[in-house]
């Protein structure tokens, strides 16, 4: 029923998406900086500019620090606003991708292919991720598919008669997309734009986009933000944001993420989950179909923006995310119209190896996961009353196990439609046994807010003035407060010592332990250890000994 389809796909991508929202804490370190950010803009009232502590963040265009001032006020907390606010607008973005998606998809199929694209579409892993964390990436998805499916519908229609409420779609889509996220999106669908008419020959399908009003209304929709920041920041915004993090990121990678030509298609395979399976089960009537409709849309729409991916320097999982509905509509529009004959057995056994390893992988991470972060030494001498992660999260990653082999005996057998009740009941164990019970329990890779709890517990007054030497992720400014420093060893030392503001504590790694004491000694700030907290930095796997430090009481 397709009226009812909508409501089911909501419901079902609410339910993979919302588990962890509130418990999984800041990870660093794009999410808190951007959440910091926004922070600042409700703590002064500045709305224009954007500012990490003192430093302006001149990266991204504003779009989405304005949906998590907004999520913040309208939560009625603003700046007070706990991290699942900011998150908000991620989480709804990506519940509305997963909607456009079956929209889109029926533009070229009836509603059992569409609601199987969205669903596809839902249970990704890589959108689960997003989904979760208060970034740019799922409002930007959500940006380009309706400006995709938007596209797809005057394509079709091919007459050249504007059609004005889906230009509106396309034009105010790609607006929210630069501001969001600058020119991703307009590479994706001009590129599609442009291969379709290479391939047809034909320019007027286009006029159905009313691109001269279009284009007009897109300027006015984002041209005062970036006429404001030309005014305030002297045109250093462009510079830092399209010279050096857009188009640096095309040379060579950037913050240790370079990567060869392919990388994308490998890491497409596991966090495209479970639609690579499906793809390759579909890839003969696919090729069947190359000239149908819906293959050749999806083709334009994954393969001159995969390619550009692939050629930049700069790699991360989530660049691609703008292209799974591609391959998700166009494998759903052949396996779910028609009759689906067995094919190739090699290809049956290659859909069903590529469906249950990822879960499998995930299964085996999440059970093994306390051994390898060296969870308390107790272990396994008191195992399992000690077991830090609870029972319910390993019965339901066993379970995401057990279901994902039965969808992949029905991919064996050719009947990949048989195979999604299973394997989105595995998706939903999955997403429910990690996000609410795995990842938050895995204390050691949660820093900040641990040192956080410390600090309030043995801080001398209710809101200290903190300094920290040898960890420097920004989890840890969102969440002890903004005024919160990052210092060396002597400068934190120095902070101590000072005698305007007695209330100060310093956090201090135990590198740098001998280097603080002697400066903080020779200041005559005698410092006292409080507390410790150990853990591993989730950036790069170093373990840290941090030491809580106040003014003795024998300092002059």
């Amino acid at each position: 029923r397709r009226g009812l389809a909508p409501v089911i796909l909501a419901l079902f991508a609410a339910v993979l998406f919302l588990p962890g929202l509130w418990s999984v804490p800041p990870v660093d370190r794009d999410e808190p900086r951007i959440t910091q950010a926004t922070k600042q803009m409700l703590e002064t009232g500045n709305y224009i500019e954007i500012q990490f502590q003192d430093e302006k963040r001149y990266k991204r265009p504003v779009g989405v620090y304005w949906l998590q001032a907004a999520a913040a006020q309208l939560s009625g907390l603003a700046d007070k606003a706990p991290l699942w606010v900011y998150r908000l607008p991620s989480t709804i973005g990506a519940i509305i991708a997963v909607l456009l998606v079956f929209w889109t998809a029926r533009a070229f199929t009836g509603p059992p292919a569409a609601f199987a694209a969205a669903a596809l579409v839902a249970m990704a892993l890589v959108l689960g991720v997003e989904a979760r964390l208060a970034k740019t990436d799922a409002v930007l998805f959500a940006t380009v598919v309706a400006a995709q499916g938007a596209l797809a519908r005057v394509w079709l229609d091919g007459s050249g008669e504007r059609q004005w409420r889906l230009a509106a779609i396309f034009w105010t889509a790609l607006a929210v997309a630069v501001l969001v996220k600058g020119p991703i999106a307009l590479m994706v669908v001009g590129l599609t734009i442009l291969v379709l008419v290479v391939i047809q020959r034909r320019l007027g399908w286009i006029r159905g986009l009313a691109p001269l009003a279009g284009v007009a209304w897109l300027i006015l929709l984002v041209s005062p933000w970036f006429i404001a920041m030309l005014t305030l920041a002297d045109g250093a915004f462009f510079l830092e944001a399209v010279g050096r993090d857009f188009l640096g990121k095309v040379p060579q990678g950037q913050e240790s993420h370079a990567a060869p030509p392919l990388t994308h298609l490998a890491v497409m395979l596991a966090v495209f989950w479970p639609l690579p399976a499906f793809v390759i089960i579909a890839i003969p009537r696919l090729w069947a179909e190359r000239r149908s409709a819906v293959v050749v849309f999806c083709a334009v729409w994954f393969l001159p923006s995969w390619i550009v991916f692939e050629l930049v320097a700069t790699k991360l999982p989530h660049d691609t995310l703008p292209l799974l509905p591609a391959l998700a509509i166009a494998a759903a529009a052949v396996l779910w119209q028609g009759q689906v004959t067995a094919g190739k057995a090699w290809l049956r056994w290659l859909a069903a190896i590529m469906l249950v390893v990822p879960i499998i992988g995930l299964t085996a991470v999440a059970l093994g996961a306390p051994f390898f972060l060296d969870m308390p030494k107790s272990w396994p001498k008191s195992w399992p009353t000690s077991w830090p992660i609870s029972w319910a999260g390993g019965f339901l990653a066993v379970a995401a196990a057990v279901f994902v082999l039965l969808g992949a005996r029905h991919v064996i057998e050719g009947q990949p439609r048989q195979a999604l009740p299973q394997v989105a009941a595995s998706a939903v164990a999955m997403a429910i046994g990690a996000w609410a019970f795995f990842i938050p329990a895995l204390t050691p890779i949660w820093i900040s807010p641990r040192l956080v709890a410390a600090i309030e517990e043995v801080a001398p007054c209710p809101d200290p003035q903190v300094v920290i030497a040898g960890f420097r992720e920004p989890s840890f400014i969102f969440l002890q407060g903004t005024d919160t420093r990052f210092a060396r060893a002597g400068g934190a030392a120095a902070f101590l010592s000072k005698k305007k503001g007695a209330c100060r504590m310093a956090i201090v790694d135990t590198r740098f332990e001998d280097t603080f004491q002697h400066a903080a000694k020779a200041a005559g700030a005698d410092p006292r250890l409080v507390d410790r907290v150990q853990g591993i930095n989730i950036n790069g796997g170093k373990k840290l000994d941090l030491g809580i430090y106040v003014k003795g009481d024998g300092a002059s």
